[in-house]
């Protein structure tokens, strides 16, 4: 059989072998286990080493394509030449010559490594072979996933044509880097050389958005996710873009993403190895500005932060801002607030408050015309408006005239106590009673990347601050007319805000900047432990799928399909930073490792801010607008 072999690949070799390879075979080696038995006389078995490859880079020769596995033209199987390995990830490529096309390129990314004993009928057949009592040859193989044909004749590699570890050129082409004028680096490749994503699918110029899965804690979703957005900003791709375009991140989890603007104390030269490869600079972000929730009882509406205190701004909405937006909507948005008959009673309630109250004073507080048009008492806190409404719909003088239409005592009971549940999460960020004419709002105006804390509020604030400031910059993206500049928005638990069953405002807002923000440059980068809890249509529009480390019967459910089987069962035990990207010009996923946050990712790794140094008086003092511009630092 061993002579059948060698016939086989001695008729292959000469039609098969790329003429890159100047007649270099590869290396002469004994097979292990079979003594007395050498690769001798074998075709292409002298002279190994590197050859030139078409890419210009030197290609070492890894073995040979199996004719014991069958070969299409998207996948195909190679044995390896003893004393050579490859493992998964690594870029394969192999040639043939077509009648008249010339020579095809076949490339593609190894899936399966598999090693066995040839020879060998039983299990326990193991141990006579390595006593030396039973001859057989250890054989390690690699199922190859073709990802590109090139020139495009879809044929198969023929058994013995020599395979070769893709380098330069033909790395770039089989992972179609070769084809992607505006790149961005998402991280180093197993072979430790830059990956990349076509920002073409995250501009909106031929897709956007972002969903990525994984464990929580383990995955580093969060992480990546910043990841990404610095490398956007700091690759080059935004060209003259880059000062104006924008990125929103909602913070969940304590005050770990507060310090994006100091250097990471941890960051050690391999680190900044890993940068120097992907052409990144090793530095923080450069312009932060956080906005935090007021703490609680605090009559000034300090920020309620325990570590920062630069660039730091509270936000809130004042009563007058609640009722002529019609904000009432975003304080019901559980999956308990659509299960119940009150929904339509939201509505028309929020429509009596915009038309009903009036702004009383500088500190937004209202007053609340009743339905004869008498005036009502001034409200200055979230809890006078509740009590004011709930004395409103509990008499039956008044309450047809707030609901519109004769509606269920029980309807309006159940909405009241959903209503009232609501003063204690939400009274420190829906207020009147705070000096006027202070900055209250969040935007994104001030600094490059806004950080929205929402760590120290209740879930159901969370949820409302969520939907009103997406409401708002969304809004402000339409109002504008144009795509550029760009908005990143940066939201985890997605699966939260937009569950798969039932509505609510902020899965609406959601959808629509998924199905919509494309066209009006806002970009979801979104989030979640569980993609099959998360609303499919937002998942179906995201260009760019990621998956870090994967519960096991989470990695079966069908959202992950776009994960071969071999990458599933790998996403069960990656390691923190390792990720799986798709993106659609690349067949398969890619497995990357983003390097470590060269930003505090909490404050105990944050470094002091650099101090500035005075230089003289500002001669742009006095100028108007001068005092609008946000520090770094």
């Amino acid at each position: 059989m061993i002579e059948k072999a060698e016939a086989v690949a001695g008729a292959a070799d000469g039609a098969t072998a790329p003429p890159a390879t100047n007649g270099e075979r590869l290396p002469d080696a004994n097979r292990e286990g079979l003594p007395g038995a050498n690769r001798e006389g074998l075709p292409g078995a002298k002279g190994a080493g590197p050859s030139e490859a078409k890419g210009g880079a030197s290609a070492e020769a890894v073995g040979r394509v199996l004719g014991t596995q069958a070969a299409s033209p998207l996948s195909f199987w190679v044995g390896l030449e003893p004393g050579r390995i490859v493992q998964l990830d690594d870029v394969v490529v192999t040639r043939r010559d077509t009648p008249g096309f010339g020579q095809v390129l076949v490339a593609g990314v190894v899936s399966a490594v598999e090693a066995r004993h040839e020879g060998a009928a039983f299990d326990s057949d193991v141990f006579l072979i390595a006593e030396g009592a039973l001859p057989a040859a250890v054989v390690e193989c690699a199922e190859v996933r073709v990802t590109r044909v090139e020139p495009e004749v879809f044929v198969p590699p023929l058994p013995g044509a020599l395979a070769y570890r893709a380098e330069g050129g033909d790395r770039d082409q089989a992972l179609y880097f070769d084809v992607m004028d505006r790149r961005v680096p998402m991280g180093l490749g197993r072979d430790g050389r830059p990956m990349y994503v076509n920002f073409d699918f995250l501009d909106g110029t031929r897709g956007a958005h972002v969903s990525i899965s994984g464990v929580s804690g383990v995955a580093t979703k969060t992480s990546f996710a910043t990841f990404l957005v610095y490398s956007i900003f700091n690759s080059g791709v935004l060209g003259a873009e880059a000062a104006n375009t924008k990125a929103l991140i909602f913070s969940v989890k304590g005050e770990d993403l507060l310090f994006l603007d100091h250097a990471n104390t941890r960051l050690d030269a391999a680190a900044r190895a890993r940068y120097d490869r992907l052409g990144l600079p090793a530095a923080p972000f450069g312009s932060v500005h956080v906005f935090a929730p007021p703490r609680p009882g605090d009559p000034n509406g300090v920020p309620n932060v325990q570590a920062r205190t630069q660039a730091v701004s509270a936000y809130y909405w004042t009563l007058a801002e609640f009722c002529a937006e019609e904000l009432l909507r975003f304080v019901f948005t559980d999956a308990d607030d659509e299960r119940a008959q009150y929904s339509l009673l939201v509505g028309q309630l929020a429509a009596r408050l915009q038309s009903w109250a009036e702004p009383v004073g500088e500190s937004g507080a209202v007053r609340v015309r009743r339905p004869d048009g008498e005036a009502g008492p001034v409200c200055r806190t979230f809890a006078d408006l509740v009590d004011f409404v709930g004395g409103q719909l509990a008499d039956e003088g008044t309450r047809a005239a707030w609901t519109g239409a004769p509606t269920p005592l029980g309807t309006v009971n159940a909405f009241l106590r959903r209503l009232r549940s609501a003063v204690r999460p939400l009274s420190p960020i829906v207020r009147g009673d705070l000096p006027g004419r202070r900055p209250h709002s969040i935007g994104v105006s001030d600094a490059q990347v806004s950080i929205v804390d929402l760590h120290n509020l209740p879930e159901r604030a969370q949820r409302f601050v969520v939907g009103v400031t997406l409401r708002g910059e969304f809004a402000r993206k339409e109002s504008a007319g144009t795509a550029r500049p760009l908005l990143f928005v940066v939201l985890d638990e997605l699966n939260k805000y937009a569950p798969r069953e039932g509505e609510s405002p902020i899965k609406e807002i959601l959808l629509d900047v998924a199905e919509r923000g494309r066209s009006l440059g806002v970009i979801l980068i979104g989030a979640q432990q569980t993609a099959s809890e998360v609303e499919r249509r937002i998942v179906a529009n995201c260009a760019v799928r990621v998956a870090g480390r994967l519960d096991p019967a989470e990695a079966t459910r069908p959202e992950y399909g776009w994960l071969p089987a071999t990458a599933r069962e790998r996403a069960t035990i990656a390691r923190p930073g390792t990720m799986f990207v798709t993106q659609p010009e690349i067949p398969v996923p890619l497995a990357v490792t983003f390097p470590f946050p060269a930003w505090a990712t909490r404050p105990a790794e944050a470094a002091p801010p650099p101090v500035k140094v005075s230089r003289g008086p500002d001669p742009f003092a006095g100028l108007p607008g001068a005092d609008d511009d946000i520090p770094p630092f």
